[in-house]
């Protein structure tokens, strides 16, 4: 159907607009200054090869017109009028349809370029190989290979293009298999081989082919100093950097980094001194170093004489002071800086909260301009190092609910928080969330996810995780030892200590510290100590104090009071806090008096301000009846300022956390706890229960000694969860303190009475109670 006269002019008149508009013409009025013909408009409807329209009216010169209009707009981002113009062209070239897919591409629409790719009628060497490179730069490897496979014909330039992209992606085995099958090699694919060794630390592979042949370029000599400066290899970077021929501010610069990272100021700073140019980059890398090594003065120095600064060298000056928790100074220059960027800010909410500011840094937050993934890491990590667990978690919820993305960092530190809380059901959701994102594989993440699910409580599903994990680390193997060792899962921790040998993975000092550990929960006496006086001849792992400290706690538990002394005072190191500490535990245990006070005596001495020391003797005081002594260390705390540390619970019900202390009034359910805790106290002792007494330190009557008993903390949120959460699932309760016998009794009662699974978590280890026992055997 032929358009009217009067719609022709008008859709003449925009056409011309456009044209002019893009060759930077003025705008004409009348189509013959164009020479632009009439023509049919042709759309293509799916993406199949279009026959292309031919006009004898329209010259090469007036189609490039088209062209160049197209690729103007496509590079001003305006892809609906460049789509408008090609659409509307009497003939496409080649040129016509590549300068649409560069365009798409470059402006981010992946989809609209493979659309119009396979629309093509036909395609040249250009078409495949800026389809290739969309390909890569949209992650998708596998599709640029595919195409890669169906070209007709290859050049250089596609070669080198997936070469490229293996090589940006870490994909090595690929990238050699490309490389070795090039017909023509030019000197982009031998830096692209070479980057994917140096990229990946294969600097053997890398030293191998820069030896095998003699012309590399400047650029080739800087990628292997910067290969071997990543590596901490100083020695070969110098050496590289001795033969060069010739040196750029980037061969300088790398060098004078390598040094100053690696905490060799003194040749760093002769290398500073002796470059024969220094940009502002070379001036920051002296700064950073030193702030790196903690000599903050001479970065100030240094900061201070620098011809011009960029925002790298403030914030390298800023995190200096932060690094000291000189936050005032800090301050000052942050409020100096002529410029701020996101990551100055950054800087400062980091440095604010690890300083314990925690309230500063939520100043700093936000203030904020603008935030990042960074931004929202720091303040979360901050509340949660700061053991604002509940607040860490609430920002992270607030986090996805603006949108934010969140990094493999965010997900780790939400993790942590979880598992320093035990929200295990939160946790769960991070875990899915994790999922989603596309995180689930690597160790950075894995080992999070392990050590979240065997803090809360969840054993089965941290192993689960880590069968799951494809590749693990020696952390993860670790942190699966730990994890079934504080479950007091010993022969479990042991099964994963011989895979993990079978695997070739070598034990370290903290795998040893995990079996160690394991073999004292569960009383493995004789395989603790096979595996104790083995573990340097057989592993080259010299026994250091938290060794020692295991098997003072292993023997101690066991009764081999004796022997537990003897090897303290074989130890070729001196005995710690924590060494003697476990040998007072011990004592407590046996009721070995004698034994007890002399070790709280070096433990005071130590630590004098530990209550957890004096809570231990006083107990061991009170379960002898010696209440004199109990008043005495009352009184000796009460002199040295020593206050102790309140006991609470906690529970996690419908992604609320509920804290409880001994006899809490201030829960809004108080009243159906207290009560639900009398109920139960009547069954318990119909079933047997007698509630501990002795532990009570205090002397006062055996009725108000069970009252007290009666609503410890760990009590009241069990009650709480029993009431709260659907029969069949498991309860899990945390402790700041370690349980006390009492607890640890009565919970063995309630949970045959109620049918229940309790799991607990004190700061010791967990408790699984079920049946009327519990999975530590009252080994513990």
């Amino acid at each position: 159907m032929r358009r009217s006269n009067c719609s022709t002019q008008l859709h003449n008149r925009s056409l011309s607009s456009l044209l002019a508009e893009a060759i930077n013409k003025p705008r004409r009025k009348k189509r013959e200054n164009l020479n632009l013909p009439k023509f049919k408009r042709t759309v293509a409807k799916t993406p199949q090869p279009e026959k292309n329209y031919i006009s004898s009216e329209v010259t090469d010169l007036e189609i490039k017109k088209w062209n160049i209009a197209i690729t103007t707009y496509m590079r001003k981002g305006e892809c609906y009028t460049a789509l408008q113009l090609f659409d509307w062209m009497p003939r496409r070239s080649l040129v016509s349809y590549n300068a649409m897919i560069t365009g798409y591409l470059s402006n981010d629409r992946f989809e609209d370029a493979r659309l119009m790719f396979y629309k093509m009628p036909e395609k040249d060497l250009i078409s495949w190989n800026v389809m290739i490179n969309g390909h890569i730069r949209h992650c998708d490897l596998s599709g640029a290979r595919l195409l890669f496979e169906q070209m007709p014909e290859r050049d250089v330039v596609s070669y080198n293009t997936m070469l490229s992209g293996y090589s940006q992606n870490g994909y090595v085995h690929e990238a050699k298999e490309i490389f070795d099958n090039m017909p023509i090699k030019n000197s982009i694919s031998w830096n692209s081989i070479l980057s994917v060794y140096v990229q990946n630390g294969l600097m053997e592979d890398a030293r191998r082919l820069f030896d095998s042949k003699s012309d590399w370029e400047l650029v080739s000599w800087n990628c292997m100093i910067g290969g071997y400066v990543r590596k901490r290899n100083l020695i070969e970077a110098r050496k590289f950097f001795d033969r060069m021929g010739a040196r750029d501010e980037v061969s300088w610069n790398t060098l004078i980094s390598g040094y100053a990272q690696n905490g060799e100021l003194v040749e760093a700073k002769r290398l500073f001194d002796e470059s024969p140019i220094r940009d502002v980059f070379t001036w920051t890398a002296m700064v950073s170093g030193y702030v790196q090594s903690g000599m903050i003065n001479e970065a100030r120095n240094i900061f201070d004489k620098m011809p011009e600064r960029n925002s790298v060298s403030w914030n390298s000056m800023i995190a200096g002071y932060a690094q000291c928790n000189r936050m005032d100074l800090a301050r000052e220059l942050f409020d100096k800086m002529p410029t701020r960027n996101i990551s100055s800010w950054n800087t400062m909410v980091t440095g604010y909260a690890q300083s314990g500011e925690i309230e500063s840094a939520r100043d700093f937050f936000n203030k904020m301009p603008l935030r990042d993934s960074i931004s929202w890491a720091a303040i979360i990590a901050g509340y949660a190092q700061s053991g604002c667990s509940e607040e860490a978690m609430h920002m992270f919820k607030e986090m996805k609910r603006v949108g934010e993305r969140v990094n493999r960092s965010m997900f780790t530190s939400a993790l942590s928080t979880c598992a320093d809380v035990a929200a295990l059901e939160l946790g769960k959701q991070v875990h899915g969330r994790l999922l989603k994102a596309g995180f689930e594989s690597g160790c950075y993440v894995g080992n999070a996810l392990i050590a979240m699910y065997c803090k809360c409580g969840s054993i089965d599903e941290a192993y689960n995780v880590f069968k799951a994990l494809g590749e693990k680390d020696i952390v993860s193997w670790n942190t699966m030892v730990a994890g079934y060792a504080r479950h007091g899962l010993g022969e479990e921790a042991l099964v994963i200590f011989e895979s993990m040998k079978r695997g070739g993975i070598k034990p370290d000092d903290v795998t040893m510290v995990g079996v160690l550990s394991a073999c004292s929960h569960t009383g493995l006496v004789e395989k603790g100590k096979q595996h104790f006086y083995t573990m340097k001849q057989q592993y080259g792992i010299e026994p250091n104090s938290q060794h020692y400290t295991c098997m003072i706690d292993l023997l101690g538990r066991a009764g081999y009071l004796v022997e537990a002394q003897n090897l303290m005072r074989k130890m070729p190191i001196e005995p710690d806090s924590a060494t003697w500490g476990a040998l007072l535990g011990a004592s407590r245990m046996h009721g070995n008096t004698q034994l007890g006070e002399n070790a709280a005596k070096m433990v005071f001495e130590m630590e004098p301000e530990n209550s957890g020391f004096y809570v231990l003797l006083s107990n061991l005081y009170a379960a002898s009846g010696r209440w004199s002594d109990v008043g005495k260390m009352r009184l000796k705390m009460k002199d040295k300022g020593v206050k102790k540390v309140p006991g609470y619970s906690w529970v996690e019900v419908q992604n609320r956390i509920h804290t409880f202390s001994v006899g809490d009034v201030l829960h809004e359910e108080k009243d159906k706890i207290y009560a639900f805790l009398e109920d139960l106290d009547l069954k318990m002792k119909k079933e047997g229960y007698v509630s501990s007494t002795k532990l009570v330190l205090h002397d006062v009557e055996e009725e108000e000694k069970e009252h007290m008993l009666r609503f410890h903390s760990e009590k009241l949120a069990v009650a709480f969860a029993i009431l709260k959460l659907p029969a069949g699932r498991p309860i899990r309760v945390m402790k700041n303190l370690r349980v006390c016998q009492d607890c640890h009794n009565a919970i063995k009662y309630i949970s045959r009475i109620v049918g229940r699974l309790i799991i607990l978590r004190d700061s010791n280890r967990f408790h699984h109670f079920s049946g009327g026992s519990c999975s530590c055997g009252d080994y513990w």
